[in-house]
Formats: C-alpha cells, sequence, structure tokens
C-alpha cells in the first residue's frame, strides 16, 4: 500500500513543500530512505523503528521504500521524523489516509515516541496558511511559536501516541490559540545601554544619533577604554522600536537558525550580535554544507557590532561586502543556491594601532611606522568605502570621567531620531531609510543648490572622493537636515556629512 505525507524542507527562509511518499511491497525485509536525503534523515529509520515499537506498532517484514519528493531537493535534519512514522502507519493501514490529508507534519522523534523540537516551524506555519492547509502539527515545545500565523490551526502533541488518537478522532487535541503579537510586543524589553551612562564624547554621541537616525553604518577608532564598545551597544536603544512585519522576519530568521526560547519564540526588539574576532567566514556569512544563517543574518533589522574589527580575518571581511550593499546573502552550492536576509547597521571598533595609543596624550606608542601601516591595512578600500561615518574617539579626560554625565538619554535622543525617520518614510516610501536611496531617488531626495554644490566639489577636488563616497556623504547630509528639520540640504548640514567621512583615523579618502 503507498501512504503520502505532507512536510516541508527549508530554503534560506522560505519554506518549500515536500511530499514522502511511503511503500510496502513484498521482497526482502528492509526501510530505505531515497530523495537527496542528509545524514540526519537517513538515521531516521532507526528513530522511527524505535519509536513505533515503543509506542505499541510493530513494523512488518517487508520491503518499506521512504521516497521525498521532489528528489532533487536536498533534505536537511530530523524534522522528518514524525511525517516517514506516520506515512508508515497509514501504509500499514493504522492510520486512515484520508486523517493525513490537508495537514502539514513537521517533528523529531524520540525512541521512546515523544516529539522534540525542530527548527523552522514558524516558515512552516506561514507556507501552511498560504496554500490553505487547515491543519500543521508541530513538536509541543514548537507550538507557542507556529501559532503566531493566523488561519491555519496549530496542534503541538507530546508524543506520537497522543497524535495518532488525534488523528484518528479518539481523543482529538484542541488547536493553540493564535499568539497576541501586540501583547508580546508591548511586554518586550529594551536591554540595551542608555546614552545617559556615556560620559564626554559628545562628538561621538551626535555621530550615533545620525547613524540612528539614516539607517548608516559607523567605523569608530580610538585608544582602549575610549568608551567605543558602550557607544556601540547604546544603539539599539535609540533606533526605532521595531515594527510587527519587523519583528515577523527576525523571528522567521532566529526560527530557521534554531535560536528561538521554546517558552517564548519571539524576538521583539531589534538584534544586536557582536561576534568575536575569531569568527569565521561562515560563522559569519553564513552557509556550510547545509546552508545556515550567519551572523550577518541574525542581525537583520538591527545592528552589527565587529569590535576590533582589525583583527577579523581578510576573507571574512570581505565577504560584507554584498550585504552592506543589498542588505541580503546569497549563499551558493553545487546543489542549491539560497537567500537570507540580512539587513543590518555595521558599527565597527578598533584601535588606532596595535598597542592603541597612537596620537595619545596619555600614554606613548610603541609600534613603528611599518606595523601601524600594517595593522590598517587590513581593512580594504572598498570595505571601508562602504562605511558612511568614520568617527575618531579620543581617550575621555580625567576630570570627566569622575564627574557625574550630563549627556541626552536614550529615550531623549530616540524621539528625534523616530521624527527624522518619519520625515523619510514620508519623502523616500514606507521603509526607506536614507542608507537605501539610490540612483534618481538619490539626485531628487538629496539633491543640492549651487553653493552646496560648490563646497562637494572643491571637498571632493581636494580630498578625492570616490562615487560611491559622493553618494554616501549625500546620504548622510540628507539625514542631517532630516535631524534639523530642513526641506533641502545646506552647506551645514553637507559640512557635518563631510567631516564624518574624512574624520576616522582610518579613512582612506
Amino acid at each position: 500500500m503507498l501512504a503520502c505525507v505532507n512536510t516541508i524542507a527549508m530554503e534560506g527562509v522560505k519554506a518549500v513543500p515536500v511530499e514522502v511518499e511511503v511503500d510496502l511491497s513484498r521482497g526482502l525485509p528492509s526501510l530505505s530512505v531515497v530523495g537527496l536525503a542528509d545524514e540526519a534523515v537517513r538515521e531516521a529509520k532507526d528513530r522511527i523503528r524505535a519509536a513505533l515499537k515503543n509506542s505499541g506498532y510493530k513494523l512488518p517484514t517487508l520491503h518499506i521504500t521512504i521516497n521525498l519528493a521532489p528528489a532533487h531537493l536536498p533534505k536537511v535534519g530530523s524534522a522528518y521524523d514524525l511525517p516517514m512514522a506516520l506515512g508508515l502507519l497509514a501504509a500499514m493501514e493504522q492510520l486512515p489516509l484520508a486523517a493525513l490529508s490537508r495537514r502539514l507534519f513537521l517533528g523529531e522523534l524520540a525512541l521512546d515516541g515523544r516529539l522534540k523540537s525542530i527548527t523552522g516551524a514558524l516558515p512552516a506555519a506561514i507556507y501552511a496558511r498560504n496554500v490553505g492547509i487547515e491543519e500543521i502539527i508541530v513538536p509541543e515545545a514548537n507550538g507557542l511559536e507556529a501559532a503566531f500565523v493566523e488561519g491555519v490551526r496549530v496542534v503541538a502533541p507530546a508524543n506520537l501516541l497522543a497524535l495518532v488518537r488525534h488523528l484518528l478522532g479518539v481523543e482529538p487535541l484542541s488547536p493553540l490559540p493564535v499568539t497576541d503579537w501586540q501583547q508580546w510586543m508591548q511586554e518586550e524589553r529594551r536591554p540595551y545601554r542608555n546614552l545617559r551612562e556615556v560620559k564626554g564624547q559628545e562628538y561621538a554621541r551626535r555621530a550615533l544619533e545620525v547613524v540612528a537616525a539614516g539607517g548608516h553604518n559607523l567605523l569608530m577608532s580610538g585608544p582602549p577604554g575610549s568608551g567605543k564598545t558602550l557607544l556601540a551597544q547604546c544603539l539599539p536603544g535609540i533606533l526605532p522600536p521595531i515594527t510587527l512585519d519587523e519583528a515577523l522576519e527576525v523571528t522567521t530568521v532566529h526560527s530557521v537558525a534554531g535560536r528561538l526560547d521554546p517558552l517564548r519564540p519571539f524576538v521583539g526588539v531589534r538584534p544586536f550580535r557582536a561576534p568575536h574576532h575569531t569568527a569565521s567566514q561562515v560563522a559569519l556569512i553564513g552557509g556550510g554544507g547545509h546552508p545556515r544563517p550567519g551572523e550577518v543574518s541574525l542581525a537583520h533589522r538591527g545592528v552589527l557590532f565587529l569590535d576590533e574589527i582589525p583583527e577579523f580575518g581578510r576573507t571574512a571581511l570581505e565577504v560584507l561586502r554584498e550585504p552592506l550593499e543589498s542588505g541580503d546573502v546569497h549563499i551558493s552550492r553545487a546543489a542549491m543556491s539560497t537567500r537570507f536576509p540580512a539587513s543590518f547597521q555595521l558599527v565597527a571598533a578598533c584601535n588606532p594601532c596595535p598597542c592603541g595609543y597612537f596620537g595619545s596624550t596619555q600614554r606613548s606608542c610603541r609600534c613603528t611606522q611599518l606595523r601601524i601601516e600594517q595593522y590598517r591595512s587590513r581593512l580594504s578600500g572598498p570595505l571601508l568605502d562602504r562605511i558612511d561615518l568614520h568617527v575618531e574617539v579620543p581617550a575621555v579626560p580625567q576630570e570627566v570621567l569622575v564627574a557625574i554625565p550630563q549627556g541626552e538619554s536614550s529615550e531623549e535622543v530616540a524621539l528625534r531620531v523616530i521624527e527624522a525617520r518619519q520625515r523619510q518614510f514620508f519623502r523616500n516610501g514606507i521603509g526607506v531609510c536614507n542608507a537605501r536611496l539610490d540612483g534618481l531617488a538619490l539626485e531628487h531626495h538629496a539633491g543640492l543648490g549651487e553653493e552646496e554644490r560648490a563646497l562637494l566639489l572643491k571637498a571632493a577636488q581636494r580630498l578625492g572622493f570616490s562615487a560611491r563616497s559622493y553618494n554616501r556623504i549625500l546620504k548622510v547630509a540628507r539625514t542631517v537636515a532630516d535631524l534639523a528639520g530642513a526641506e533641502r540640504i545646506l552647506s551645514a548640514h553637507l559640512s557635518e556629512a563631510i567631516q564624518y567621512r574624512i574624520g576616522g583615523l582610518f579613512s582612506h579618502d
């Protein structure tokens, strides 16, 4: 007898349909799995045998073939355990075929029949709703995650036996109520540092405000202990609150990566990712034999902070070029090509030299000129060209350190940032920050008067700006104007933007 069960495979953060076909035939007793399955899927036959036996069922002494269609699509992970086991029960006539139709199944089986958590429950529920599937069955640990999606029933049994009784109608399981996104968003706390903690550094604070308002990237250079890390940790706290649509995107990425808390499977704040400088290229950008999201995707709609950026591997840094421009990552393998979203704000920090005290008035630098040049050359010109603001963060004077902080709080700065973002969205379109303007839109929304054109031309001739630097200066100037509430870019706004472009120790312009 032949049985078919619906499940999914993941292509990036998108679920695509997979049909599990189970056939029983005469021949030597065996169980084979075909359909481009990875090692975890091929190992499922041992988990299925034990789970069925410990749930009161026995495999027949027949030749069993399980096909995962379409055959060209790679099948990865343990979520196919449950649909394969149910297909076997249906082929053994222990379940009616009608009970499996218009339902989607995912779950890993423990040897005693319990259902263990899997990755990708949220995108699976979104797919089920979009194609009109009535009910999705996921493990109990993934129930809250899948229940975020309206329009599809979510059933989360604890074990295989409870699910079989539900499918037979003996003991139906109640579908989970739809999770209240709005309530969770209101309850979500923003665990970020506050700008009120920063002592001094008015110039860097102003640069951080510009970065937040326009969605720009930032490179800070300065001696150890000058406050670069603290400033970076303050950035998410002055960004506008994450929207429901953005939260859904971020939660989907974290679901595919298997990083959601089963008790609170929701990301309701902007991510702040700070990988160590020993992170590999795959860890940073994503990929692997079966591609998974990297740090740039886990920072989607949030902040990626690279502390001591010259210490990262050169290859790992260079792969940042594509997502900084396009907002996503394309990973190609022989069997498939995958896309992960990666629209993040890059904040990087570094010392001015290997010892950290080049140009310091407090301690003398021990580095030779050759060592300084080698250290700074670790950041390539093309990468630096994609960073909008280059800011020097000097050491804080002792009298400022011992004084009570006098600066504004994150809440006060965030109000101005939100107002500036609203001006951008009204002018550029919903969700389009100044940092994402390009082509004709940039020329239209960031046009300059005669005086401003003359100022930019003079600066370009003296400093040798590239075409990309020219465009990024216009974007930053447009943001400065938005913070000032100005309709057009004035000379003062343009001068501030140019200063941010040439102010850092690592600026190549």
